[in-house]
């Protein structure tokens, strides 16, 4: 008896019937019992997980590891873009079961990895599974711009100070009143990211991730640079170049970027931001940040280069502490 595999994929974006996860298991089990020679060993199922890389898709390197471990003899899918729509993992991955004597049966494709020309034949299909993946990752993202444009919020969780239900942003006036004193603390007072986080954390005051108990001076610095305060809205601060990897990372130029102004109800002034960002400017004009940690914090300055002097803690073996500007 020659044991066999199944492999079925289906994407949350597949409402097609015929592509159902259930309907691929039951098609593969009939026909697997149909043949007086073959034996189903198990069906390997993703749902809702992409083609376009196998780095998350656990059913199906499971099924690679055992078919490394001799588990099987043959493997069933439906078609090659339900296998993969890379056409590099297509490749690499059937040639390495075909040198463990795994063979590849693409039922609607009608390939077979065991024949001669079967290769060449996959090259092909792959690469229209590939180009259709690529083709789909375009169309996603001129729908999603074109909401953009529309002022649909893309993201998730909501902006802290903010509830985002359905694509719209409305005040938490808890969290609105927090983000207003950030402001009024670096801003009016003058006290720097570290000194306002530290007074926050003291204060028990809730901090923006659901699970943290400590604000850190890089979650005041998101507050105070964060256009959506003052009521406007930036979208694709980040991308993903790759439709392979999907990989995402900051747009630096690479997609072009959606700002709406006047957006939702603003929690601060326009003013008031704006003066902030002029002041996170003036104080990380110099090569020391100023945090207003101390009450000389960035104002004393070698009088020969100008530079800030920043504090040494050094505590000797007695306990006692000494403190030295360099």
């Amino acid at each position: 008896m020659i044991k066999v595999a199944s492999y079925c994929r289906v994407s949350t974006d597949k409402d097609d019937q015929a592509n159902s996860f259930e309907s691929q298991q039951r098609y593969f089990r009939a026909y697997i019992d149909r043949q007086p020679e073959w034996e189903l060993y198990q069906v390997y199922a993703d749902e809702g997980i992409t083609g376009t890389s196998t780095k998350k898709r656990a059913a199906f390197n499971q099924m690679i590891a055992d078919a490394r471990m001799g588990k099987f003899e043959r493997i069933l899918t439906k078609e090659v873009s339900r296998f993969s729509r890379n056409i590099l993992d297509t490749i690499a991955y059937t040639r390495e079961l075909k040198a463990l004597g795994v063979g590849v049966l693409f039922m609607n494709d009608g390939i077979s990895t065991l024949e001669p020309d079967a290769e060449l034949r996959l090259s092909i299909m792959g690469s229209i599974a590939q180009e259709e993946s690529r083709k789909t990752s375009e169309r996603v993202k001129w729908g999603q711009r074109r909401s953009m444009e529309r002022g649909v919020v893309f993201g998730a969780p909501a902006p802290y100070g903010y509830r985002l239900s359905g694509g719209v942003l409305t005040v938490r006036e808890e969290q609105a009143a927090v983000v207003r004193r950030v402001y009024h603390l670096f801003l009016d007072e003058g006290k720097g990211t570290h000194v306002i986080a530290k007074q926050l954390t003291v204060e028990g005051v809730p901090t923006p991730r659901a699970k943290g108990n400590a604000w850190s001076s890089t979650m005041v610095l998101r507050l105070l640079r964060n256009e959506k305060y003052c009521g406007d809205l930036l979208q694709k601060k980040t991308c993903t170049p790759d439709f392979l990897t999907h990989k995402k990372v900051r747009n630096c130029g690479q997609e072009a970027q959606v700002y709406l102004r006047g957006h939702h109800e603003a929690i601060i002034s326009r003013a008031q931001f704006a003066a902030v960002q002029q002041e996170l400017v003036r104080r990380g004009s110099g090569r020391t940040r100023h945090s207003a940690r101390y009450w000389c914090s960035g104002k004393v300055r070698c009088g020969l280069c100008g530079r800030a002097l920043t504090p040494r803690r050094i505590t000797h073996r007695d306990g006692s502490v000494y403190i030295r500007w360099s």
